[in-house]
């Protein structure tokens, strides 16, 4: 019997996924920023209209990542640019000062 000896190839650099610490902290509160955004959209519908509201936040919400996804090609990019993240923040802070005043 003839056996056969594979060597698996490891790559020998850094993380090839990462851009960056910065990038990867940019991506992280791009993500909570976008959830909690997400969160927002949800309780200011369900603030307006009840149950049938918080569905259309629902909605909102997925239409949302989905736009953002068309915007940069995916939900998190490797490099986001500051531009965009700062209308996030701006757009978080909005929704849950419009929230505030709702409730």
């Amino acid at each position: 019997m003839t056996s056969v000896i594979q060597q698996s190839s490891r790559p020998t650099g850094g993380n090839r996924v990462s851009a960056g610490t910065a990038s990867d902290v940019k991506t992280f509160i791009a993500a909570a920023l976008l959830t909690f955004a997400a969160g927002m959209l949800v309780l200011i519908g369900y603030i307006m209209a009840g149950g049938f509201g918080g569905f259309l936040g629902i909605i909102g919400a997925v239409w949302s990542v989905f736009w953002w996804k068309g915007v940069h090609g995916k939900v998190f990019p490797r490099d986001l640019p500051g531009k965009s993240m700062a209308g996030l923040a701006v757009t978080a802070a909005i929704l849950l000062g419009l929230a505030y005043a709702m409730s």
